[in-house]
C-alpha cells in the first residue's frame, strides 16, 4: 500500500511536531524515519497510524483519505519499543489476539485462528515458544513476537517506533538484518522510526531525515550519506570532523590555516566544512603536503583493524581514521605533528 502525507500541521501546546510535512511512500518499501529526540519522527509515525489527529494536512492510504479515520479502520500494524505484550497471556494468546478481537463477521474460525499463530511463530523463528508467557522470553524475543501480532490482521501497513531501541547493541544488530530479511519476504509497507544513523543505513530502501518538525532529507540511504544536502544532515549521518573557516576563490581556509583546501562552493564568507574521518589522510609535517591543516598526535585508539587518531589544531580537535597497516607506515607518536589532508570536503555557509 503506498503512503501519502500532504501539507500536515501538529502543535502540542507551543511546539509545532510537524511543521507542514509532505511525504510519498511508494508501495513495498522499507523507510526509515531518521532525527534527534523531538524531531517529530514519532508524531508522524502515530499521524499515520491514527493514533494522533494532524491539525491539518492529509494522510492518503492506498488512494483514500483517513485524515479522520481512525487507527482501527486503517488496517496498519504497529509495534512499540518496549513490547506492549499482555503479560497474563502467552505467547500464543498474544499473536491470536488481534484475530479474535475482529467484529464477529470478520472473525476467522478458531481453527483458522490457531494454523494462522502458528504460522506467524515460525515465519519469526519462535514457534517452539507458543506456550510461554513473556517474561519468559529474551529482550528480542518479545520484540518478535509483537512483531508477530501486528502482522496476524494482515496489515497494509507496518509501522515500527524504535522497535530494538530497548534492546543492546548485539540483539539490536541481529533483529536489524532479521527484520530486513522478513521485509524482503513479505514487501509489507513498512516505516520505521529511529534515531540510530547506523540501523537507518543498514536497514532502509529510504531514509526521511527529519529536525524541527520538518523534512531535511529523503533519498537511499548511500545517496543521504555521500550527497547530505544541508550541514545538519550531514553531521547527523555518520562521524563527521567540522571545521570552521572561510572561502574565497581559492578554496576553504579552516580557521588557524595558512593555505586554502580546494572546494567546490558556489559562496564566499564564513563556512563550515565537514570531512568523514576516512576522508582524512595523514602525512608527516615536512611541508611536501601544503594543502591540509597542522595539527599534533593527541590519541590513538585501535579497534579492530582500524586506528582512530584524535588530532588537535588551533581550530580545535579532529578525527582520522585509518586501517593498522597504514598507521604502521606513518610511524608517529603521541605529540607528532602532522599535515591532515582531506581527500572529500563539503562546505556550506556559516549559519
Amino acid at each position: 500500500m503506498s503512503i501519502i502525507v500532504r501539507n500536515l500541521q501538529k502543535r502540542f501546546g507551543d511546539f509545532t511536531a510537524l511543521d507542514n510535512v509532505s511525504l510519498d511512500f511508494p508501495a513495498g518499501e522499507l523507510v526509515a524515519l531518521l532525527g534527534p529526540s523531538g524531531c517529530g519522527k514519532t508524531t508522524l509515525l502515530r499521524v499515520i497510524a491514527g493514533l494522533e489527529f494532524a491539525d491539518a494536512g492529509q494522510v492518503v492510504l492506498h488512494g483514500e483519505d483517513v485524515a479522520e479515520v481512525g487507527a482501527r479502520e486503517r488496517q496498519v500494524g504497529f509495534v512499540f519499543q518496549h513490547y506492549a505484550l499482555f503479560r497474563h497471556m502467552t505467547v500464543f494468546e498474544n499473536v491470536a489476539f488481534g484475530l479474535r478481537v475482529k467484529p464477529r463477521r470478520e472473525r476467522p474460525a478458531e481453527s483458522v485462528i490457531r494454523e494462522k499463530v502458528h504460522e506467524l511463530l515460525k515465519l519469526v523463528q519462535l514457534d517452539w515458544l507458543s506456550e510461554r508467557f513473556p517474561s519468559e522470553l529474551s529482550g528480542g524475543q518479545r520484540q518478535r513476537i509483537a512483531l508477530a501480532r501486528a502482522l496476524a490482521v494482515e496489515p497494509k501497513v507496518l509501522l515500527l517506533d524504535e522497535p530494538f531501541g530497548a534492546l543492546d547493541a548485539k540483539v539490536r544488530k541481529e533483529l536489524r538484518s532479521w527484520l530486513r530479511r522478513l521485509h524482503d519476504d513479505l514487501h509489507i509497507s513498512t516505516l520505521f522510526v529511529t534515531h540510530d544513523q547506523e540501523e537507518a543505513l543498514e536497514v532502509a530502501d529510504r531514509i526521511v531525515v527529519m529536525n524541527h518538525g520538518r523534512v531535511e532529507q529523503v533519498g537511499s540511504p548511500q545517496d543521504v550519506y555521500d550527497h547530505p544536502q544541508t550541514s545538519f544532515v550531514y553531521e547527523f549521518l555518520g562521524a563527521a570532523n567540522r571545521l570552521q573557516g572561510n572561502v574565497d576563490a581559492n578554496g576553504f581556509i579552516a580557521d588557524g590555516a595558512a593555505s586554502p583546501i580546494a572546494a567546490n562552493a558556489h559562496f564566499s564568507g564564513r563556512a563550515l566544512a565537514y570531512v568523514r574521518p576516512h576522508d582524512l589522510a595523514l602525512y608527516p609535517a615536512d611541508g611536501a603536503h601544503r594543502d591540509g591543516i597542522t595539527v599534533g598526535v593527541r590519541r590513538v585508539v585501535t579497534l579492530g583493524g582500524s586506528v582512530r587518531v584524535e588530532l588537535e589544531g588551533s581550530g580545535g580537535v579532529i578525527e582520522a581514521e585509518l586501517d593498522r597497516e597504514a598507521w604502521r607506515a606513518l610511524r608517529l607518536d603521541i605529540g607528532d605533528g602532522v599535515t591532515a589532508v582531506p581527500r572529500a570536503l563539503r562546505v556550506f555557509p556559516a549559519q
